[in-house]
């Protein structure tokens, strides 16, 4: 059971308490946004079956929270199908939420077969399993804000915009929305298939920071090694905009459109952006400034110049998420001013050792739901 600082169970009737004593299957459970989403999960009562490969970063966000004996934790590669389809069959999950992948756009660039194998080949696995099963009613497929089409021409990305990618990440993610797109066309299509009516969607988030990230040539975990190790953060690409936003953000929104897909297959499977609003897409100068500002301490450098022939990165990467806002009555909480408190907080008290982790990590989910309920969104009403 989890308590927050007021000794109270976090609220099971979060997302109309369709969490409370279902099974759900998360794939990459193990990293740094399936950790918080197992948690949250927890607080909801639902009975979390994890699989995904060992945690990708030493330390971990998973190791940190002590996940691993709280729920069905399963090691095994996405890729490995039959591993997958029996661990399904075995467990019987009702929703399941895909996030395993190769989440890096620079390793793509180093691991271009790995990344278009574990990015397509795991995203046709997780549909290819449940396809049959007629006691899966949900799938939400997590994708990226970088599977579109983008030009750098600084405009805001709908759903219907055009995919692509010029990267391998990029481009597995766009391949990834193409074969959700013909999976639920072709086997989860609830006006051809009456009796097996499974609600598939796709999720696009933005660039996601919170507590609990040690990925590599990522700019949060980039300036907290730097800062606990005395050395200045070195910056790529200071003038790049991005939408960034608190990891519960997205994940509110998986969460609920889950619950939504469950309810109601048919209105709800489509492809989703959940991204933060316009005032939380700035620069990553702006980032490390506020990094530096909450951690009252440390200095930067723009290596841009000898960064050139690294892998090219976009200058530009934008979401509307107006669809959600009106379809879904989603909406962004938190400013990018409490993300990036919220963030750099968490990191403070992990390297100063002063709070118990995991307490102050379901302190953050309690707070952020607290926030939403304030804001009477929807899916955060008791």
């Amino acid at each position: 059971m989890l308590h927050g600082k007021f000794g109270r169970l976090l609220s099971k009737n979060l997302f109309k308490g369709i969490y409370e004593d279902r099974t759900v299957l998360v794939t990459g459970h193990t990293g740094f946004i399936g950790s918080w989403l197992v948690l949250w999960l927890q607080s909801l009562g639902a009975k979390v079956v994890g699989y995904s490969l060992k945690p990708p970063t030493k330390p971990s966000l998973f190791e940190t929270l002590g996940l691993e004996n709280e729920i069905t934790h399963i090691t095994g590669d996405i890729q490995d199908k039959q591993n997958l389809s029996d661990n399904i069959e075995k467990h019987k999950p009702e929703i399941v939420i895909h996030l395993a992948a190769q989440p890096l756009v620079r390793v793509s660039y180093e691991e271009p077969s790995e990344t278009f194998q574990t990015n397509i080949l795991g995203t046709v696995n997780i549909l290819d399993s449940i396809r049959k099963l007629d006691y899966v009613k949900a799938c939400v497929v997590m994708t990226s804000d970088k599977c579109y089409q983008n030009l750098d021409a600084n405009r805001f990305h709908k759903e219907t915009d055009p995919l692509g990618g010029s990267d391998p990440y990029s481009a597995s993610k766009g391949a990834a929305e193409i074969i959700t797109n013909s999976y639920r066309n072709s086997f989860f299509n609830v006006e051809k298939n009456h009796d097996k009516i499974t609600g598939i969607a796709t999720v696009r988030a933005g660039n996601v920071i919170g507590g609990g990230d040690w990925a590599r040539d990522r700019i949060i975990p980039d300036c907290i090694r730097a800062l606990t190790t005395d050395k200045k953060i070195m910056v790529r690409n200071p003038s790049s905009i991005r939408p960034w936003q608190f990891v519960l953000e997205p994940i509110s929104g998986i969460l609920w459109l889950g619950s939504k897909l469950y309810a109601k297959p048919k209105k709800y499977s489509e492809s989703w952006n959940f991204g933060p609003n316009q005032m939380n897409n700035t620069t990553v100068e702006k980032v490390v400034q506020n990094v530096i500002r909450i951690w009252n301490k440390g200095d930067w450098i723009d290596v841009s110049k000898e960064s050139r022939d690294q892998p090219i990165e976009l200058i530009s990467l934008l979401l509307d998420s107006t669809k959600a806002l009106n379809l879904l009555e989603w909406k962004t909480v938190y400013s990018f001013e409490n993300a990036i408190n919220e963030t750099v907080s968490w990191y403070k008290s992990y390297y100063n050792n002063d709070t118990p982790m995991r307490e102050l990590s379901v302190n953050q989910i309690e707070q952020y739901s607290k926030t939403a309920n304030q804001m009477d969104i929807t899916w955060a009403r008791n």
